[in-house]
């Protein structure tokens, strides 16, 4: 028997809970691996397929001859392997199996292929263990993060920010640093010993009349928060009003547009990026707030923490959300079409369309599109400042602002339809 020492903290007795149904028209989270070789896919006129390695190793050996060796080859030389699938499996390859009756292509590894270009360097999403695509609750929770040091930073006076944490002073010690962001590790971590800790991590512990101090992870107050990864996100269909099936959840590999401006306010196509994302989303996640725990937390410089319960958090997201929302608009109602650019027809009516809205219809935005914007407090700094600093950490384009370029998604039928990451989460029940 451990006897736990008087200093152990007692676990809380108390929790706010809340299921969140997460939607979005298109979303794409990054994997650990960021791109997939050519002998990683097959691309067809209608699929994308992404082969259990092992399993297909297996159903080559299987098949005897040269067929493992050829593809080890291609392997070696990076090469397309759809020859070589016909060869071993017939037409139908698609359907293999390997020596345990495993499907060498597995269904959620299959997607539906929205361009009819040669697809280059495909992005993958993350996967569960189970081999599903998910979102994890990391991803949220560093959105999260991200919108609460944006409202703290806002408004300073409310929650009696440090002085040496407000916009003012933090924008004078960016300009004297600027050349130290050339280096990658210091980019890294700048946020954190500029604001971040100071914002979310300098605080004491105090329980049961005791001052408790540690390390800044210990001391974070976002410790009271916990988010669960969704639900596994599998292709289904849901009924609409009128009965007629609507399809949620399914996998595309689509083209990603990645455009800037000319001076003149002329789009300009920058590259294609092809990416795995997730259409239609619709799945699950849980949100627990640890109140008591929360109220342990004392900032050393007295600053006031920003929310209370699950609804003032959520709002918080909702108006970094809003903030995004009214500057992405601005910048794509202020872009020209342009059916010329280097063989791309460059026309963002959809994407103008997308933003007419005042009120931003998300909660947040997550994942790989979010940009400058959606990942920093970027857009509490001055234009120019902001605009220098993307020239250090990124590729130089002096006299633009930042972020200096936007990424959207192509549909099936070629048109520029989608902007990814906006996310929704409506509240489905209390859990405690």
């Amino acid at each position: 028997m451990v006897i736990a020492p008087e200093s152990a903290l007692k676990k809380p007795e108390f929790y706010q809970s809340k299921r969140v149904q997460l939607t979005s028209p298109i979303l794409h989270i990054g994997s650990s691996v960021s791109r997939l070789n050519s002998f990683e896919y097959v691309q067809t006129a209608k699929k994308v397929y992404l082969p259990n390695q092992a399993a297909l190793a297996k159903g080559l050996l299987k098949k005897g001859g040269s067929f493992l060796n050829d593809y080890i080859q291609a392997i070696e030389e990076h090469q397309d392997i759809t020859r070589l699938l016909k060869q071993a499996f017939g037409n139908e390859w698609w359907n293999a199996k390997d020596t345990d009756e495993n499907p060498i292509f597995p269904k959620d590894s299959i997607s539906q292929n929205f361009t009819q270009e040669k697809i280059t360097d495909l992005r993958p999403m993350i996967r569960n263990g189970m081999g599903y695509l998910f979102v994890p609750g990391s991803s949220i929770k560093g959105a999260i993060r991200t919108a609460i040091a944006y409202h703290l930073l806002k408004y300073p006076d409310r929650y009696q920010v440090p002085l040496q944490n407000r916009v003012s002073e933090i924008e004078d010690r960016l300009k004297k640093s600027l050349g130290e962001l050339k280096n990658k590790h210091k980019q890294k971590f700048a946020d954190d010993q500029l604001f971040m800790e100071n914002l979310f991590s300098n605080y004491t512990l105090n329980y049961q009349g005791k001052t408790l101090t540690g390390s800044n992870q210990n001391t974070d107050f976002l410790r009271c928060l916990k988010v669960s990864d969704s639900e596994s996100i599998i292709e289904t269909t849901v009924p609409s009003k009128t009965g007629k099936p609507i399809p949620i959840n399914f996998s595309v590999v689509a083209e990603v547009i990645v455009s800037s401006r000319f001076p003149d306010y002329l789009a300009k196509y920058k590259a294609s990026i092809y990416a795995e994302m997730v259409r239609n989303v619709k799945t699950e996640f849980t949100l627990t707030l640890d109140p008591e725990m929360l109220s342990w937390f004392q900032h050393k410089q007295g600053m006031k923490l920003p929310f209370n319960n699950l609804d003032e958090l959520l709002q918080i997201c909702q108006d970094f959300a809003q903030e995004q929302w009214d500057y992405e608009h601005d910048y794509w109602n202020i872009i020209e079409n342009n059916y010329k650019a280097s063989g791309k027809n460059l026309d963002f009516s959809h994407i103008r369309d997308l933003y007419e809205p005042e009120k931003c219809p998300y909660t947040l935005r997550l994942g790989w599109g979010s940009g400058m914007t959606g990942t920093t407090v970027g857009l509490c700094f001055d234009d120019q400042l902001r605009a220098e600093i993307r020239d250090i950490c990124g590729i130089q384009a002096p006299g633009f602002e930042a972020p200096k370029s936007r990424r959207t998604v192509m549909n099936s039928n070629g048109e520029i339809k989608f902007v990814p990451g906006w996310v929704k989460f409506n509240t489905l029940k209390d859990l405690c």
